[in-house]
Order: C-alpha cells, then structure tokens, then sequence
C-alpha cells in the first residue's frame, strides 16, 4: 500500500473503530512509512465520529454504525480532517459480546476513498470474519490493506 501510495505521490490516513488503530499500527511498523502515513482517527465512540470525522449523526441513527454509509463518511472525513488523499475506515462488532441477528459478532464494514482528478473515489464493502477478538481485529486489519491496494491500482 505504501509503494502504491508513493508511486502515485499521495498521502494515506486511517479512520479506525473496531480495529483500534491497528491498521495505523501495521502501516507504522514499515520503516519509511513516514513520507506516506499522515495520521489516524480512532473513533471508537459515536461522539468522534461525528465531533471529528464529521459523520452525520442522521446517518449513525439511520444506520447503526456498522454500516457502509458510517464508514463511507469516516474515511470521507478522514480525507478532510487529516488531510491525506488516500483514507481507510473500519467498523465493525470484533466481540466476543455486542452482535446481533442482524449485525453478528465479526461483522466489519470498510471503506476506501481516494481523492482524484475526477473527485473523490470511495468503495465500501460489508465482510463476515470469524474467531476471537483479536483475530477479527486481525483479519479486518489485512482486508482493509489489501481493499485499499486494490482500490488504488484501479484507479
């Protein structure tokens, strides 16, 4: 993600709440990652969500904030805030308590925004991972890298 961001001269930034800021964690720990990773947001509660990223609070109501319009304006936010052209943001229930029915233990949305010539870009997508907590938080972590890396190679 990094080579994709440097290649094309952009800066990256993480909106993060069910995975905690580990995806910012993963980025930092590549040595170098300084000239592209510009900052995160973990925005674990509703209050910086909206407060910070500026998510709208009809959204979080409509919605819940496991939802891909929550994480479409989290990484949106993300972008203006922190002022990166390349944003990731997860939501999501990592467990083991907190899922229901229709939003089970495991369910993580993340979304992808990149700024343009032709404006800005976002991609959101629902997943399902399984496990424990810290294995939810895992795997949320490198599908969002890697969905980030798709995004960008075909823009």
């Amino acid at each position: 993600l990094l080579q994709e961001c440097r290649k094309r001269g952009l800066t990256l930034a993480t909106a993060e709440s069910c995975t905690g800021g580990n995806i910012a964690h993963e980025i930092t720990l590549v040595p170098g990652s300084s000239d592209v990773f510009v900052g995160s947001v973990v925005s674990y509660s509703n209050s910086i969500k909206t407060g910070v990223l500026g998510v709208s609070a009809k959204t979080l109501n409509d919605n819940g904030a496991v939802s891909l319009p929550v994480v479409r304006e989290m990484s949106a936010g993300a972008l203006r805030v922190i002022g990166a052209k390349v944003a990731i943001a997860t939501s999501g229930i990592a467990g083991p308590g907190g899922g229901s029915e229709a939003k089970p233990v495991g369910t993580v949305c993340i979304s992808t925004s990149v700024i343009t010539t032709k404006g800005t870009l976002s991609r959101a997508e629902t997943f399902h991972f399984a496990g424990t907590r810290q294995r939810i938080i895992e795997s949320a972590t490198t599908r969002a890298l890697i969905k980030a890396v798709k995004h960008l190679r075909s823009v």
